[in-house]
């Protein structure tokens, strides 16, 4: 292996070794890594403030052609909570075992990503390439509480001035030979269905009682929910960002055994595939209450806007670039809308075609699950893809 592989790697580790986990994230010592990382590579290193305690990271590659629009490489620094006693090795330690295998939280989400675009620009400057438009590489803080960085950052004056054209976000492994792309993400929805009805001793047989009405409401949702699932089991096309998810997520209500409560609640969590009508779903979601019964009522805590996907045609001059340069290695790529949420939703939000890309095949998913790991090899070859998009992007 190359000193110059064997460099990226220790870089990796030295990144993942860096407990930014949420909740309470503290990115000092992350963003101390980062600036000695930009100087190193002789990239201009910026640093805003979203509050006091949330900084974002932008390490800039300065291209020749300054009044176009720049490429956006975007990641985050925070990871989520760990479960320590069900990690076999300690997972901010970046261990790696005889197979090549490095374990910690973030080898997957997303720190590797971040690593890689640093270590292709590396490559880049060592063979002298100059990029036409300028490349930002951007770390922000708190996706994993709901993007809150880039939420906020692309409202900022310091985000419009650097007249974005394209962003790269992160995806998720492939278990098997090909890769994974992402170019649209589904609406989310958090939604409260609160019942309300009669209470007494439970001994008695009251009518209109809050159990009756939540037990029609959670199995019409159960009902629309297993729908959904049957869609992915009859069209092996599908994918799950194609169709909508339900899930209830929690019950909340009663104050002892032997009492019916005047009100029980039912939280679920949904995210509404993008070829279903919103406002059709919000209507089904109302047609469930009134069928419940009185004093049934939906609280919609949480609602996305619904985002148009980037394009996938020819008419896409980013599309092309990154499709030429997967034919040209031979790469397999599967385009899908991504099932959750990442911090490309806003990027496309202001119009700017955005993909999630996380290049990670033969491996298993494990983002957010415990020994979280990334195989050396894997994280390797990432690099020298990115080399190939990176390069394409900055000279369209």
């Amino acid at each position: 292996m190359s000193s110059l592989d064997e460099k990226a790697v220790a870089k990796f580790k030295e990144y993942l070794k860096i407990p930014s986990v949420q909740p309470n994230c503290d990115y000092n010592d992350c963003v101390k890594f980062l600036k000695s990382y930009a100087e190193e590579l002789g990239l201009i290193f910026t640093l805003e403030w979203l509050a006091a305690d949330k900084p974002v990271v932008i390490a800039s590659w300065i291209g020749s052609e300054v009044k176009s629009p720049s490429i956006l490489l975007s990641s985050h620094m925070d990871v989520v909570p760990v479960f320590v006693d069900k990690w076999t090795y300690e997972p901010f330690a970046a261990e790696e075992d005889d197979a090549g295998n490095i374990y910690a939280r973030g080898s997957q989400d997303m720190k590797c990503v971040g690593i890689q675009y640093l270590e292709a620009i590396r490559r880049l400057i060592l063979q002298g390439y100059q990029p036409k438009r300028t490349v930002h590489i951007c770390f922000t803080p708190d996706e994993e509480i709901g993007s809150q960085g880039m939420k906020l950052f692309v409202q900022t004056d310091a985000f419009k001035k650097l007249n974005i054209g394209c962003e790269l976000d992160e995806g998720v492994a492939s278990p098997n030979e090909e890769y994974n792309l992402y170019y649209g993400e589904r609406t989310c929805y958090k939604l409260v269905v609160i019942c309300s009805g009669t209470p007494g001793h439970g001994s008695l047989l009251h009518d209109n009682t809050a159990g009756e009405k939540i037990s029609i409401v959670i199995n019409k949702f159960m009902e629309k929910r297993s729908e959904e699932k049957q869609k992915l089991k009859d069209n092996p096309n599908l994918t799950l960002g194609d169709v909508t998810t339900i899930n209830m997520t929690m019950l909340e209500g009663g104050v002892q055994t032997n009492v019916v409560p005047p009100e029980l609640r039912a939280v679920f969590d949904c995210r509404v595939s993008l070829n279903y009508d919103h406002d059709e779903f919000e209507k089904w979601i109302d047609e469930v209450c009134k069928q419940a019964g009185e004093g049934v009522r939906v609280e919609i805590q949480d609602k996305k806007k619904r985002i148009e996907p980037t394009r996938l045609s020819d008419k896409n001059p980013w599309w092309v670039a990154l499709k030429s340069q997967f034919d040209q290695m031979g790469v397999k790529v599967n385009t899908q809308i991504f099932p959750a949420a990442t911090d490309a939703r806003y990027i496309r939000g202001l119009g700017i075609p955005a993909f999630g890309f996380s290049p990670m095949n033969n491996t298993p998913v494990l983002l957010h699950d415990h020994d979280e790991f990334l195989n050396r090899k894997v994280f390797l070859n990432g690099i020298q893809i990115y080399v190939k998009l990176i390069s394409a992007l900055a000279d369209v």
